[in-house]
């Protein structure tokens, strides 16, 4: 897997950029990520609880961090 996607889930999140999530979430060849970002989005739309939406995106950060851990250095967009 390239970082890239995991780099571009960050910075969209962190930005609000819910559009570009989607977008993220279509074109991306990660299952689980992909998972992630629709169940983050779910929450972000539907849910009224706001620990729901805190839980869904705790564990779309956690995924995207063990999978950058998990990229190569040498495939990494800084490495």
């Amino acid at each position: 897997m390239s970082a890239v996607d995991y780099d571009k889930a960050l910075f969209y999140m962190n930005r609000g950029e819910w559009d570009n999530l989607l977008i993220l979430m279509v074109r991306t060849k990660d299952d689980f990520l992909s998972k992630k970002i629709e169940q983050f989005l779910h929450a972000c739309n539907f849910s009224r609880d706001y620990s729901v939406i805190e839980n869904k995106a705790y564990h779309l950060l956690t995924y995207v961090d063990h999978a950058l851990s998990s990229v190569p250095s040498s495939a990494s967009v800084y490495g």
